[in-house]
């Protein structure tokens, strides 16, 4: 398939996008910082709070992948409307939830199936359709870098809203904010892609899925991203715990997110400067060895204030570098025809990670008292998710013209 003419300016597509990815992801990696609050508020277990955020990385995962595939079919905009009304419903039932099974409905359901319509699976779709191959990986590293500082701004913004107004309050804030996605998508209509853009395809959406799933590298992509999403979740839910925990004050956890936020801004883009010049596995492969011996220090180092700045700005260079490489090497494969939906599967297997680095650290220190078992895990994970990137083919795949539309 030949890439249609741009129906969207390339400012007005990464403004837009760059400023719904914000929102979206800067109000998600602040969630962290309600684990202590609402689960001494309400008297539930750590593990409650952590099982609704595991529920919610599944759902966003999960259904990410039909989110990606409407937005291939129909366009981007109609999936971020619906995704923002979500995320307000959400945010608004998180505040009231005063059960552990409504919490999970709300802050896990609502808000996972929100975020897979207002986050990088779709946005990216648009990015691919719309911007050539040798500016993608750049694009794509835009739209990640505005997610990172998504999360430096409005992860103190979040702290101060908890501490002057309460966390009940301050959901309901962001409940509001969230709906600011809505003229935001605006930007990415795209107008002419059912009348022209979908009936031009090669391949049907069941060949596509089945040639993906049966390429060796497609399977290491989506192995490497499910650690990817088993070490950043744990950290940016759990470390805020850990390092009260060890008796810093809560500031420096809301500085150390927020440092991962800003640092992160450098790291994404940066990564997808590089994968216009790198090969991407190589980043990829380098991202996770990297995130393996960054952990490693940070636990053999005594735990300050200073140490753990300098954990959080390491990590937030590595944070979400991932995502432009992976994303664009989707692309470069497969092309751009499916991208949002081969896209939201790659993801889906980063938020079982997310599910399973969640859950289990709210798991193992109600169990164990201490989270010391998952960071080593972390360790462990990331040392054999840059082995498992070093074998992936970048090249396009070349595809038998008698299989295409079947």
């Amino acid at each position: 398939m030949t890439l249609s003419s741009p129906k969207i300016s390339t400012s007005q597509m990464l403004l837009c996008g760059a400023a719904i990815v914000t929102l979206s992801m800067g109000i998600r990696h602040g969630f962290g910082l309600w684990l202590q609050p609402i689960t001494q508020s309400q008297n539930w277990s750590r593990e409650t709070f952590a099982f609704a955020i595991a529920i919610q990385n599944l759902v966003w995962g999960f259904t990410g992948i039909f989110a990606g595939m409407l937005a291939d079919r129909f366009g981007a905009f109609k999936v971020i409307v619906a995704g923002s009304l979500l995320y307000a419903l959400g945010l608004v039932g998180m505040a009231t939830a005063t059960t552990p099974l409504l919490f999970a409905m709300t802050a896990g359901v609502l808000i996972g199936m929100a975020q897979a319509g207002t986050t990088y699976a779709v946005i990216y779709g648009v990015i691919g359709r719309n911007i050539p191959p040798h500016k993608r990986s750049w694009a794509m590293g835009v739209a990640a870098a505005a997610g990172s500082f998504g999360q430096f701004l409005m992860v103190p913004t979040e702290g101060f809203l908890i501490n002057t107004w309460g966390w009940q309050a301050a959901l309901l804030v962001l409940g509001a904010a969230s709906l600011m996605m809505i003229p935001l998508a605006w930007g990415l209509h795209e107008p002419g892609l059912t009348a022209s853009f979908v009936t031009r395809r090669e391949q049907s959406v069941l060949h596509a899925l089945k040639e993906a799933f049966k390429y060796p590298s497609f399977q290491l992509l989506m192995a490497g991203y499910f650690v990817c999403g088993f070490q950043v979740v744990f950290i940016g839910v759990h470390m805020p715990s850990y390092l009260r925990d060890k008796g810093l004050s809560p500031q420096v956890a809301g500085y150390a997110l927020a440092l991962i936020g800003l640092f992160n801004v450098f790291g994404t883009y940066a990564a997808g400067v590089l994968g216009q010049r790198m090969q991407k596995k190589n980043i990829l492969a380098f991202i996770y060895l990297a995130r393996a011996v960054a952990i490693s220090v940070f636990l053999w180092l005594p735990l300050t204030p200073l140490s753990v700045y300098i954990f959080s700005s390491v990590m937030g260079l590595l944070w979400l570098s991932t995502v432009p490489p992976t994303n664009a090497a989707v692309a470069q494969i497969f092309g751009v025809a499916h991208l949002s939906m081969l896209s939201g599967f790659v993801f889906f297997s980063h938020q079982i990670g997310s599910f399973m680095g969640v859950w289990l650290g709210g798991y193992l220190y109600d169990h164990t008292g201490s989270y010391d078992l998952v960071w080593y895990i972390a360790i462990g994970l990331g040392v054999l998710a840059a082995l498992l990137n070093l074998p992936i083919k970048e090249a396009s795949i070349v595809r038998d013209p008698a299989l295409q539309g079947t």
